[in-house]
Parts: structure tokens; C-alpha cells; sequence
């Protein structure tokens, strides 16, 4: 995944203007699935105890060198960072970098985490983190960059969503349109103000199949803790 232009990054924008004026107009996300729906900014930028418990337990399980891919306001970096835990956040988009920086955030950078060198005790894909893989197809990928990325005993700590209940019917027969494969692939599009991104591909993969894709490229999933909106999280190892 490419950085992202400062004109295409309503994202970015909006927490930068949300950082400064603690307010913000709504970032407004489409999709397929819905025509329009919200993300609220100040979820962006919640505190540990305002964090739903599944976040609050990969923090917990953090150690060594730590990677926080997608960091976006910073969150989780700055709860790590006050427990003395050596945290790196990366994300693709420059007003989110700034906004890390100004926060505190000391070790931060513009980063395509595809692109990524070094090697990390831990890395944390949180707020369906892992979703940044697109597709299925691509799963490939990002374990072929675990082989050279995760240090030896390291551990991928991710959140994702199982949303089979999206396209799920009356009888439990999961019924997809013509053109989609798996469920999980879903395309995004976000506007803040006149700020209007790229279209981009994101991936909800629930814990089998990625329990399935681990396993192919020689890698062991284990769920560690499950939400209550279909939502669990996952650490993802090396088999030995």
C-alpha cells in the first residue's frame, strides 16, 4: 500500500483536525454494503480504559521490540510507550505521522508496512489491522513479509471481524452476490469535508480461514479472546 497524498487522505485530515480543535466534521465511509456510514473520531483517539477488551488484552500480551502497523492518532503506541515497552508506529498517511508526533509518539514514521525492514518481537494490526491485506489472494503476501519481519519466537497480534451475518439468510445459508468470492473482501471509500480518498479493497477475514491461510505458509493462529460484534483476536506465530 502506497503513502497516501495529502489531497486523498480524509482520514489523515480528520485527525489532524480533531487533534487540534478536539472537534471535527463527520468522516463519512462508503461502501457496497451501505450507502453511507460514519467512524467516530474520538474512538481514534480513546484512552486504554476506553478501549473495547480485546485491545486492552493485545496491549497486555506486547513485548520486545514492538510494531504498531496502522497507528493512526496513536492510541495504542502512547499506552505502550508509558509502559516502557520499545514501540514503533508506522502509518501510510503524513497528517496521521504529524498528529503521532505532536502527541508524543517518539519513534514514528511514514511507512508502507509492505515495504518494511527490521525485525520485531511483536506486531500489533489492531482495529482489524490485518485488514489492510485487501484480499484473500493477497494473504500470501503479507506471511512471505512475516518470514522476513517477525523475529524468531516473535508473535502477530490481530483483530478482525467474522461478517458471514451480513449475507447470512433466514435458513444459515450464506447467499453472495454474483461478483463476490469471499464475504470478507469488501471495498472502501472515505470523505472528510472535500477531502475525498481512492477507493481501496479492505479484508474481514474470519479465524478459520485464517486459520487456513496460516497454516498453508507454515504459520499457527491461536484466538485469544472473542467480542461481542463478531469481533476476536488472534496471535499469529511461526510453527517451529
Amino acid at each position: 500500500m502506497d503513502k497516501v497524498n495529502r489531497k486523498t487522505d480524509p482520514m489523515g485530515r480528520a485527525i489532524a483536525e480533531y487533534h487540534k480543535t478536539g472537534k471535527a466534521k463527520k468522516l463519512k465511509v462508503f461502501s457496497p454494503m451501505f450507502e453511507e456510514d460514519e467512524l467516530p473520531l474520538p474512538t481514534l483517539f480513546r484512552s486504554y480504559d476506553e478501549m473495547p477488551e480485546i485491545e486492552q488484552k493485545a496491549l497486555n500480551l506486547a513485548k520486545g521490540k514492538t510494531l504498531d502497523v496502522g497507528a493512526g492518532s496513536g492510541c495504542h503506541s502512547l499506552v505502550l510507550q508509558d509502559r516502557g515497552i520499545d514501540i514503533t508506529a508506522i502509518d501510510i498517511s503524513p497528517y496521521s505521522v504529524e498528529t503521532m508526533k505532536e502527541r508524543g509518539v517518539k519513534k514514528v514514521f511514514e511507512q508502507d508496512f509492505f515495504t518494511l525492514k527490521g525485525q520485531y518481537d511483536t506486531i500489533l494490526m489492531l482495529m482489524n489491522g490485518i485488514g489492510i491485506m485487501g484480499t484473500l489472494e493477497r494473504m500470501s503476501v503479507f506471511f512471505k513479509l512475516l518470514d522476513r519481519i517477525l523475529a524468531p519466537r516473535g508473535q502477530v497480534l490481530c483483530d478482525s471481524s467474522d461478517i458471514c451475518y451480513v449475507y447470512e439468510t433466514d435458513d444459515g445459508i450464506i447467499e453472495l452476490p454474483d461478483d463476490m468470492e469471499y464475504y470478507g473482501e469488501i471495498s472502501f471509500q472515505m470523505q472528510y469535508k472535500d477531502t475525498i480518498g481512492e477507493p481501496f479493497d479492505w479484508l474481514y477475514i474470519d479465524a478459520d480461514t485464517l486459520m487456513m491461510k496460516a497454516e498453508e505458509n507454515g504459520y499457527a493462529v491461536e484466538v485469544l479472546a472473542e467480542g461481542n460484534h463478531y469481533d476476536y483476536l488472534a496471535r499469529i506465530t511461526k510453527i517451529a
